[in-house]
């Protein structure tokens, strides 16, 4: 086993896998990386079974140093990526020789990027997974100055080829399907009609547990009083007092009392909302 020196932790830089499904029973959210998309195509860069862990970094990066020689990718939103400060391929598989730094720097554009390495981060998991879940505390710490991460041996399968160029870029704009329900009576008829003609934005209080709304006109409830707790999805777009939706990513409570408008399916929109800036536009349009 090999250890990578974390140099640089960058702003957040959370360890993340596929998640822990099936304890939201017991109060524990999925967690795991928001943009999948990314994150699956940084584990096949480098050979990876489609579980390993990785990084995943917001906005500035991360610095690690290799005490063996290995290979990495960095996928997700675009950046200049060096070793020892020479320029190496974005969306590739590239090695880094032994004791040499990693560099991946600030998003182009995006928010979160994802580091694999061959054989893949090998932290204690918890209920199954090596998440960091923030909102539950379950996992690795974020990233710090002088952490050691813990590197598996390499597996069977060969590093292909890249591949990266058939993702998505960045959104200029953030289309939502939504699927009305089960709370949608809650509010007037008139303001869920002017929910698809409503102009949001990516609000900068956004985090992993919810993106956040705000610029648009509020949903107006058409009844008083609360509900009582109730179970809640990754892609619930949950509606509080203000009136602007909130649409829950990968470290979203499993209860909640406010009403829910709607729900985004799991897919290609969840991982956009992932790469949202804050100022994205942000509009809700019919699930087919």
């Amino acid at each position: 086993m090999t250890e990578l020196l974390v140099v640089r932790p960058g702003a957040l830089t959370t360890v993340q896998d596929r998640g822990r499904p099936g304890y939201a029973h017991l109060g524990v959210p999925r967690s795991g990386a928001l943009d999948t998309a990314a994150y699956a195509l940084a584990n096949r860069l480098v050979g990876n079974p489609p579980d390993a862990a990785a990084l995943e970094t917001t906005l500035d990066g991360v610095s690690l140093r290799a005490p063996a020689a290995t290979v990495v990718a960095v996928t997700g939103a675009p950046c200049p990526v060096r070793i020892s400060g020479r320029p190496v391929a974005w969306g590739a598989p590239v090695r880094v020789p032994a004791g040499a730094e990693l560099e991946v720097g600030r998003a182009e554009s995006g928010l979160r990027g994802y580091v694999a390495v061959r054989g893949g981060l090998i932290v204690a998991p918890v209920l199954g997974s090596r998440s960091t879940d923030l909102l539950a505390g379950l996992g690795p710490p974020a990233l710090s100055a002088g952490m050691l991460l813990p590197v598996g041996p390499a597996g069977p399968d060969p590093v292909p080829g890249a591949d990266a160029y058939g993702l998505p870029a960045a959104p200029s704009e953030l289309l939502l399907p939504l699927r009305l329900g089960p709370r949608a009576d809650w509010f007037t008829g008139a303001s869920l009609a002017g929910l698809w003609r409503s102009a949001l934005r990516v609000s900068p209080r956004s985090n992993r547990i919810g993106l956040r709304t705000e610029g648009g006109p509020a949903l107006v409830r058409a009844r008083a009083g609360e509900l009582p707790s109730e179970g809640m999805v990754l892609g619930a777009v949950q509606v509080p007092p203000d009136g602007l939706p909130v649409v829950f990513l990968a470290d979203h409570p499993v209860t909640g009392g406010y009403p829910v408008v709607g729900v985004v399916p799991p897919g290609p929109a969840l991982d956009s909302a992932a790469q949202a800036r804050p100022g994205t536009p942000v509009r809700f349009v019919r699930a087919r």
